[in-house]
């Protein structure tokens, strides 16, 4: 087992090695002033985003990212459910939410400034804005795909509204839910930077663009990595959290099995 696992991390980490020493080498040799070479990047990295950076700006961008990713969350759940299990409610909705979800969030910065001005509502909205559909349209997918024979079977034993929806439909659709959050998830953190390129005075999309337009290429580097390494990190611990929370829905499908081969 242990054996294994080492296997499939030294498997995992071969191809990103070999880019990054391809890249190092190339940087070195070239010399040119917009590539600069791992070192230098890395040392720029130690200095603003391991102490001096993270509480003036890597946390407030965390915290926006949080915040807009759970509203996004917690309304495509229950909008979905509710569009769901009443098709009346989802065509009377459909074309605004059609609209809305055609709007690109980024061409709403404008109007969000006007209405939340420039603090971390207009972020937050931006942010809700675009992450919602994969959750929603996923949900409203789990929702209408339930089977009906065991729909029929819960109200043939006169169970409850309620207990139908939390015990039964709502696990039932929870792995199509987690795939539209894990989707949402990409895009809040992709939607946070964007956020933050226009009436920001901090966060890591701000400070990225800052040493983009002052030629501060290893800083504008070391941001870019520090963005790949959150959105690695916050994928890593969703998927961890998605096999402890579907660990039946993994069994049944034999995805559990096969990740813990031996």
């Amino acid at each position: 087992m242990i054996r294994a696992r080492l296997a499939d991390a030294a498997l995992a980490l071969a191809l990103p090695v070999l880019l990054l020493a391809a890249y190092d080498g190339w940087a070195r040799t070239a010399g040119n002033f917009f590539f600069p070479p791992l070192s230098e990047i890395g040392a720029t990295f130690a200095a603003e985003w391991l102490f001096t950076r993270v509480p003036t700006d890597l946390l407030p961008s965390v915290g926006r990212m949080l915040a807009g990713y759970a509203l996004a969350v917690a309304i495509g759940v229950a909008l979905g459910t509710l569009l769901g299990l009443s098709r009346t409610l989802s065509r009377a909705l459909d074309p605004v939410l059609q609209f809305l979800r055609a709007l690109p969030p980024p061409a709403l910065i404008p109007v969000s400034l006007l209405v939340f001005g420039a603090g971390d509502g207009a972020k937050v909205f931006l942010i809700v804005l675009g992450a919602v559909w994969p959750v929603l349209l996923n949900t409203v997918d789990g929702v209408r795909g339930v089977d009906a024979t065991a729909l029929d079977m819960a109200r043939s034993y006169r169970v409850p509204a309620h207990a139908r929806l939390t015990r039964l439909i709502l696990p039932a659709a929870l792995p199509r839910i987690l795939a539209g959050a894990r989707t949402a998830l990409a895009i809040a953190i992709i939607l946070m930077v964007v956020s933050e390129l226009v009436g920001a005075d901090n966060g890591v999309g701000y400070t990225v663009q800052l040493a983009q337009r002052g030629f501060d290429i290893p800083e504008m580097w070391a941001g870019t990595v520090l963005l790949g390494l959150l959105g690695f990190g916050c994928n890593a611990i969703f998927v961890a959290v998605e096999r402890r929370v579907l660990h039946w829905h993994l069994a049944v499908t034999g995805r559990a099995t096969h990740a813990r081969r031996p």
